[in-house]
């Protein structure tokens, strides 16, 4: 059997979606709800084709090939497409991709990942993390406004991260013989991409923040942990989106975490329901509820049942790994 694809005939091979042919070409139609050699179903419609000879706009990642097919992948009406459908994905997906106090930092220190280790009482390593951006003892906090404090969203709850203190209780401390932090480790916020909001938070929100977040320094951690690798991101980005368009339609709590087992935790606000998780866990992920209420859940009993490989079928980090990190 033949398609053309761009105004490029190929042959199709045994059992390939429309998704699958043109990616084996060189088209990169991108998809949220699809991964090679896993089962799916076409939800998000961001792999969205058009075939010229019957006109329809189709998804490609389950549309099997037919004899003549003359298939488009980009074009004018394919971005509005896969933009709108981007769109309201992110109207329902509740999260910061980075934390408000690592987006307005004047020297461009990811404070929210120097947070991080300090809660975990990894304050050396915090220190040689906070030496790639300041030539310690000085830092640049001295004559700074603190937009950083200003922006936490702990102040919106009770009272912001006192940053700057824990600052300079880590430049101060002596430092230990210890080999340097590679750079592989370091992380600037790219004010360039896609960066998603939460809005306020409820009253409920806020309580519950209140009565469960008491890390050492206060700090929410806020920043998305699943952000590395994330596709709805980076598609939005890929789209020119900076902000969805949309009120956040999402009822779901924010940020409250769920430790599936071991590193592995879940967030159901980000979930975009795709249902990768649900068809490629056994006992694991189900689906809760119906039409716009529709929910990924994961009954306590399941917990055991999923590996941490399910991590790298989410794509939108709500299911995702993390090392030091523990909330």
């Amino acid at each position: 059997m033949h398609i053309t694809i761009n105004h490029t005939t190929t042959e199709v091979c045994s059992g390939e979606t429309l998704i699958e042919v043109a990616r084996r070409i060189g088209c990169n139609i991108p998809s949220l709800c699809y991964v090679k050699g896993h089962q799916h179903r076409s939800s998000c419609m961001v792999c969205a084709v058009k075939n010229r000879v019957t006109g329809q706009v189709i998804p490609s990642c389950t549309t099997v090939p037919t004899e003549g097919m003359q298939i488009e992948t980009e074009s004018e009406e394919l971005n509005r497409i896969r933009t709108l459908s981007l769109e309201l994905l992110l109207s329902d997906h509740r999260a910061d991709c980075e934390a408000p106090c690592t987006l307005v930092c004047t020297q461009g220190l990811d404070i929210e990942r120097l947070l991080d280790l300090y809660d975990n009482g990894l304050k050396e390593k915090a220190r040689r993390f906070l030496a790639q951006t300041f030539a310690l003892p000085a830092t640049g906090c001295t004559d700074c406004k603190a937009p950083c404090e200003k922006a936490c969203r702990r102040g919106t709850i009770d009272k912001a991260v006192s940053i700057r203190v824990i600052i300079k209780e880590l430049a101060e401390q002596p430092a230990e013989a210890v080999s340097p932090l590679g750079e592989a480790n370091v992380h600037r916020a790219d004010k360039k991409q896609y960066l998603s909001r939460l809005g306020r938070f409820s009253s409920r929100e806020k309580q519950h923040l209140r009565e469960t977040v008491n890390t050492p320094s206060w700090c929410l951690h806020c920043a998305c942990a699943g952000q590395k690798g994330c596709k709805l991101r980076e598609y939005a980005t890929g789209q020119g989106i900076r902000r969805s368009r949309y009120e956040a339609t999402s009822l779901l709590p924010v940020m409250q975490r769920v430790r599936i087992n071991g590193d592995l935790w879940f967030e159901a606000a980000k979930c975009i329901r795709c249902g990768l998780c649900v068809y490629n866990t056994r006992n694991g992920f189900t689906f809760k509820d119906r039409g716009f209420g529709m929910q990924v859940v994961l009954p306590e009993e399941n917990r055991q049942n999923i590996p941490a490989e399910i991590a790298g079928l989410c794509s939108t980090g709500a299911i995702y790994l993390t090392e030091s990190r523990e909330k």
